[in-house]
């Protein structure tokens, strides 16, 4: 710890600031990604049904919609630093709710823990995707997109690893004392951040009144729409029905499952990081070939417009759900079909995922950016919860192929949302 305090005495405040936010974000989202895969994994052999362990999750994305309404006002109001501080808080609580006997872990009792988990988190992705806005000039909007994908995608390639140290935790140490471990190197960060991070960062000049929550921006209301379905459309069968059906149709053990549902989020994570380069890429190989210089770097301009490239890798996405889902009709290879289907997909999501989250951060007011971001993070949390109790509900009476045809249509919906958006150059 004292190699750290000494490291960051020698960065400028602000950056100093951004950095251990960044840090407190990948600790928490470590633990948070372990969390997620012990509770899926434990209430399945406990012999909860698949809609039982969403309902688990019900309160946790019930609150992270609540959580980043306000948290956004809180962070205009307080400060950053406070709302991050909170959110570690309020996760080591909810992990200290989980570490009681067994018979004590009803659904109702999990169900409040997990809604101070929820809390946790959301105030936790608030405060480091706000914070990043005030780091990068407003005429540096490729420098923006780089710095928010790399963010992102390290995030979740950190919860990845999560999910992977969740099945691990569970088979050597089981649950309670999985949770305990957690607990401890959450409570470690947690008293670092309360010594360090002291800066009001991403408060605002002015004092927002609670009326301000409510986001008037057109861009940001279309952009939240559209993440809304997006993020519903990978939950609706990743968060319940994948993991379920993996154990059981295919029989895989929890080091099995929590291992490549790891493997998935840290190639996802990693995908969100070069997303800047890919979708550049790609915008080269849409244009075609012109002979007269100046006009195909004009229309290059256009094509890499983040609306244009929205709309484009949105509906690239809506295709792979729908090929997996007639894989599992047809019986056409289904576990071959369903991992390499999973894993495209995957990579086409965190291009999306990655572009979204870089337009929130173009759209969002400087001053006062967690308002903006807050509502955005709420669209966010909205379509968590729709998407986790579908892949309960739907998962236990149609089947995973079903929740494959959901995300199918939400998808749609994301990418023609999409086509709303104002254009913006990077």
């Amino acid at each position: 710890m004292m190699l750290g305090l000494n490291f960051l005495t020698s960065l400028p405040t602000q950056i100093k600031q951004y950095l251990i936010i960044t840090g407190n974000y990948w600790a928490f989202t470590l633990t948070d990604g372990a969390l997620r895969m012990l509770v899926v994994l434990y209430f399945h052999d406990l012999g909860y049904d698949p809609l039982s362990i969403a309902m688990l999750f019900v309160f946790y994305e019930i609150f992270g919609v609540i959580t980043n309404l306000v948290g956004g006002w809180l962070g205009a109001k307080l400060g950053l630093n406070k709302t991050m501080n909170i959110g570690l808080g309020l996760q080591i609580i909810a992990l200290a709710m989980l570490t009681l006997d067994a018979t004590w872990l009803t659904v109702i009792y999990v169900m409040a823990a997990q809604a101070l988990s929820g809390i946790a988190k959301d105030l936790n992705k608030m405060s480091a995707k706000s914070a990043i806005k005030l780091l990068v000039p407003e005429d540096a909007q490729g420098k923006l997109y780089k710095w928010v994908a790399i963010l992102t995608g390290s995030k979740n390639a950190l919860k990845g690893v999560g999910f992977f140290l969740g099945g691990l935790l569970l088979t050597l140490f089981e649950f309670r004392g999985a949770v305990l471990i957690l607990m401890s190197l959450l409570v470690v960060v947690w008293l670092f951040s309360l010594v360090t991070l002291k800066q009001d960062l991403g408060k605002a000049k002015y004092k927002p009144k609670f009326k301000d929550i409510l986001s008037k921006s057109k861009a940001i209301n279309v952009l939240s729409a559209a993440r809304l379905f997006l993020f519903g459309a990978r939950d609706v069968w990743f968060v319940v029905a994948l993991p379920v059906y993996l154990a059981v149709t295919f029989n895989w053990d929890h080091w099995w499952v929590g291992g490549f549902m790891a493997c998935w989020v840290i190639g996802y994570g990693i995908v969100q990081s070069i997303a800047p380069s890919i979708t550049s890429r790609v915008a080269i190989t849409n244009r075609g070939a012109d002979t007269n210089r100046g006009a195909t770097r004009s229309e290059d301009r256009k094509a890499n417009t983040p609306a244009k490239l929205a709309f484009f890798w949105a509906s690239l996405l809506a295709i792979l759900p729908a090929f997996i889902a007639l894989a599992l009709h047809f019986d056409f290879y289904i576990q071959t079909s369903l991992i390499v289907g999973l894993l495209i997909f995957g990579a086409v999501f965190a291009i999306n995922s990655s572009l979204h989250s870089y337009l929130i951060v173009s759209f969002a007011n400087k001053d006062a950016v967690s308002l903006d971001v807050g509502f955005y993070y709420m669209a966010n949390a909205m379509g968590r919860l729709i998407g986790t109790v579908l892949s309960g509900w739907v998962y236990q009476n149609y089947g995973l192929e079903a929740c494959l045809w959901i995300s199918c249509g939400f998808v749609i919906l994301a990418a023609l949302l999409s086509r709303g958006l104002e254009e913006k150059q990077f």
